[in-house]
């Protein structure tokens, strides 16, 4: 997308209030809402920061829609995991430019939008997602975003049966029983790949972490992004009343040398310390 919106650009308009709408510009197109109808032509050519004013004198600023804005505007099939997290993920996980990628519980498609950014062009990503409809709907969230040249494939499938993939870099996990992924993650991972899981419930983490403990991964973590935003106006400064607490716990973990198990690895890990 350019400086300046054309046909088929996702567009996000705000009002005085901090309302925000997001749409796809059409040719002849028309958007609708208590403040009057926006026409697209009437945007399409303009640049963004720019404004637009509605049937009802009412005006818009046009916005190129963030990532965040896009993920919060999309259309959902399933939950997704939150904007707060997707940097804590790519970070902790270590998501880096080229690497092979799988990514099981695809949802509404969100994380897998952060994780092609990640790996970049010469990467990939493998999609498991149980439902057809989740897969479809992720599929169409990302196209949306990101175009459809794009090194992904989505399979609808069960991982608890097991990854055909091997050599993988990364595997990432959004899914009601991880644990049950530990096993197939181990063959399926280069050593020293790493696994993250996303769980809202601790109890899911905790068994996770015990499931791990008895494999060749080591070097386990469990932790939450908090996040909490400032009201800045002048002199009166303070925390916002409201902020974006618990969404998940996250559990990262490496996959160390086949014949060292995570609790010996743990033990040298004290010794030397």
């Amino acid at each position: 997308m350019g400086l300046f919106f054309e046909i088929n650009d996702l567009v996000l308009i705000l009002d005085a209030k901090g309302r925000r709408y997001m749409f796809s510009l059409l040719e002849d197109g028309e958007f609708h809402c208590h403040a009057g109808i926006v026409a697209h032509n009437d945007i399409i050519g303009s640049q963004a920061g720019s404004s637009v004013e509605s049937t009802k004198g009412t005006t818009f600023r046009l916005l190129s829609p963030t990532l965040s804005d896009y993920i919060l505007k999309m259309p959902r099939g399933a939950q997704v995991i939150y904007p707060k997290d997707h940097g804590t993920i790519i970070t902790y996980a270590d998501i880096f430019p080229g690497a092979r990628v799988l990514e099981s519980g695809v949802g509404s498609g969100a994380l897998s939008i952060s994780l092609l950014r990640a790996i970049g062009p010469t990467g990939q990503l493998i999609g498991y997602e149980l439902r057809e409809d989740f897969a479809a709907q992720a599929q169409r969230n990302v196209i949306k975003y990101m175009g459809d040249d794009l090194a992904w494939n989505v399979e609808v499938r069960d991982i608890y049966e097991g990854i055909d993939e091997t050599d993988l870099d990364r595997i990432v996990l959004d899914l009601p029983e991880p644990w049950n992924v530990v096993s197939h993650a181990e063959k399926a991972l280069v050593p020293g790949g790493m696994i993250i899981s996303y769980s809202p419930s601790i109890t899911q983490a905790v068994k996770t972490r015990e499931k791990l403990e008895d494999s060749n991964f080591g070097m386990a973590s469990t932790f939450e992004t908090l996040l909490r935003g400032w009201h800045i106006d002048g002199q009166a400064v303070r925390p916002d009343h409201r902020m974006v607490a618990h969404t998940g716990f996250l559990t990262v973990a490496r996959l160390l040398s086949e014949n060292t198990s995570a609790n010996a690895s743990d033990k040298i890990l004290r010794r030397h310390k």
